[in-house]
């Protein structure tokens, strides 16, 4: 899937708002990222964290509206770089680029999140070996129906959904399907960029297997920075109808 890059001309520029970690790789990841897109965009591409960061996501939004403006951009798209519509979405970014609007020196615009993209099933699907039975593991949300799109993808890519923070988890779901009769056993992990999680999914597996030891445990790579993710975080900016 290619975007013509003369679809997102200036003076719009666009920052990527990730959750933020301690750990660097996520970092480095979106680093990479938004610099993939300021190349497909000739766009300007800024970064932001909601959490660990120095400071709070509304003075990280003004600071990039100062920067955009002193380039002459009027406008700045936030695209929230979530895959499930949990609190951070719905309720902490919107009050963050809310506070940020009576100091910014650029219009603010909030895009859908990246979850709600039509496009992540073919990304997902990709991520597939072929095993006998995949299971789309997620983190989870507390948040009221938080979670449907991720069993909605799953029911669509012939998966049966799991999560690390909430029921069902990873190990009732394998247990599951060994009862089932299966012997080889994908777990395709509906995260962005490696992490502290990714890591403690990996070992989590790894003692899965020990404990069954007839059963094959084939673990997915996250999606990472990739072209493919490029094109559709371009797809979320709003200069891209999708």
């Amino acid at each position: 899937m290619s975007v013509p890059s003369e679809l997102c001309p200036a003076p719009i520029a666009y920052l990527l708002v990730t959750h933020g970690s301690r750990d660097v790789r996520p970092q480095l990841a979106i680093a990479r990222l938004a610099h993939r897109i300021g190349q497909k965009s000739r766009a300007l591409i800024g970064t932001a964290v909601l959490e660990c960061a120095p400071l709070p996501l509304h003075k990280q939004i003004q600071n990039f509206s100062q920067q955009a403006s002193e380039q002459g951009i009027s406008e700045i798209q936030i695209v929230p770089l979530f895959l499930l519509p949990g609190v951070h979405v719905m309720e902490d970014i919107p009050q963050e680029v809310e506070k940020a609007r009576p100091l910014a020196t650029a219009k603010l615009t909030l895009t859908s999140h990246l979850g709600s993209h039509s496009q992540l099933k073919s990304l997902f699907s990709r991520r597939s070996s072929g095993a006998e039975a995949q299971i789309l593991l997620s983190h989870g949300s507390r948040r009221a129906d938080g979670n449907l799109p991720v069993e909605a993808l799953a029911h669509q890519l012939g998966m049966l959904p799991a999560y690390w923070s909430v029921a069902p988890s990873l190990a009732l779901r394998v247990q599951e399907l060994t009862r089932r009769g299966f012997q080889t056993i994908e777990i395709v992990p509906y995260f962005l960029f490696s992490g502290g999680i990714t890591d403690a999914i990996a070992r989590s597996v790894n003692q899965l297997s020990q404990q069954l030891p007839t059963v094959e445990l084939r673990l997915a790579n996250p999606l990472d920075e990739s072209d493919e993710l490029a094109d559709v975080v371009m797809n979320l900016m709003m200069c891209v109808p999708l």
